[in-house]
């Protein structure tokens, strides 16, 4: 039995992911049973998902047993924990890939966020995690930092599917998407079959707002303009979205079998409970976009949201006034994305290094 709100956000052209992984919810059934009832069809990871589903969890206690015995290095136990996660979660999701012609049904995991500045060891452990996991329904999870860029192109031009991520500003999200025209062109010349390989852009939404409302509460200015710069940013996004893929230089990748790199709304949870806990959802419909939601704002929007046709078109210079008028309050645009690019990278770096503390924790008392 499905949900009516979430029948109405796919039937919209909203492909509705979970940005949650863990082993208890594999093993429960429970993500299958999402499949099923609440319209999901893909997963995305991140390292603090991870921190939070493995550290205090009995169901990797046998696990991580084996590998305190065998002696590996935390670094290895973490991979090897993580991707079999991400494997099993692939397994569940594959039916949807197959359904949808392998645009959806995928697990995204990231590589090291200490790699985040270092271009070429970001396309090594991209190609390392793609075999590991060993599933073709997989995204490899690469941040749209500097040096993020040209590593993006290189990994889609061995032929590796990517789901970029932390990606902030409107200028970032352009140079995105040059990046996976490029590597699908590269791809192409490599004799690789486009039509397996697969992009999604991950444009963050809900922090956008809380530094912007942070700095107008702080001048004391622009209080009209709260809670409303991050729908205006990502609707913008999706018509930089609209414009590049209606360029002659995508057709002609289209007419060879290429998949267009969907924008993929993320971090959807509000954070400020005086906005509804649906607003990231409910004004970002479109078609031919993702919503990866926080379980919590999944059951939102199944309990009372209010689902449209399409929320996005028609907005655009109202959007762009939006921006406009917190620049006129003295709120910098481009030091804010500036901002939350390095502290999504040092968040995820932070993350990281707590799940290797407590499994390395783990794997001393386990041996």
């Amino acid at each position: 039995m499905t949900n009516k709100n979430l029948d109405a956000l796919s039937g919209a052209g909203v492909a509705i992911w979970l940005d949650d992984l863990s082993r208890k919810r594999l093993q429960s059934g429970n993500l299958a049973q999402l499949l099923a009832e609440k319209n999901v069809v893909g997963v995305t990871t991140n390292p603090t998902i991870f921190q939070k589903a493995i550290v205090g969890s009995e169901v990797y206690t046998e696990q991580l047993k084996d590998l305190a015995v065998r002696g590996v290095t935390v670094e290895e136990a973490v991979r090897m924990i993580t991707t079999a996660d991400v494997r099993a979660a692939a397994d569940v999701l594959r039916p949807a890939y197959d359904a949808s012609g392998g645009q959806d049904g995928r697990v995204s995991i990231e590589v090291d966020p200490r790699l985040a500045h270092n271009t070429a060891s970001t396309v090594a452990e991209a190609k390392q995690l793609w075999w590991l996991v060993d599933r073709e329904n997989l995204f490899i999870k690469i941040p749209a930092t500097r040096a993020g860029l040209p590593a993006i192109t290189e990994t889609l031009a061995a032929g590796i599917s990517v789901n970029v991520t932390l990606i902030f500003s409107l200028e970032r999200y352009r140079e995105v998407m040059e990046a996976f025209l490029a590597g699908v062109e590269q791809a192409a010349a490599n004799g690789h079959d486009l039509s397996k390989l697969a992009s999604v852009a991950s444009f963050f939404v809900s922090r956008v707002d809380t530094e912007i409302d942070k700095r107008l509460e702080k001048l004391g200015a622009g209080r009209e303009l709260r809670g409303k710069a991050a729908v205006a940013n990502a609707r913008l996004a999706y018509q930089a979205y609209e414009e590049v893929f209606s360029s002659e230089r995508w057709t002609a990748l289209e007419r060879a079998g290429a998949k267009p790199q969907r924008p993929l709304w993320a971090s959807t949870g509000v954070k400020d409970p005086e906005y509804p806990d649906t607003m990231y959802v409910d004004e970002l419909i479109v078609r031919h976009v993702v919503n990866t939601m926080p379980e919590a704002t999944l059951d939102a929007e199944a309990d009372h949201g209010k689902p449209v046709e399409d929320s996005v078109h028609g907005t655009y210079e109202e959007s762009k006034q939006i921006l406009d008028g917190l620049e006129a309050a003295g709120v910098s645009y481009d030091d804010v994305v500036q901002v939350l690019e390095d502290e999504g990278v040092e968040k995820f770096e932070v993350s990281w290094k707590e799940l290797l503390d407590s499994v390395q924790g783990e794997l001393d008392r386990l041996k």
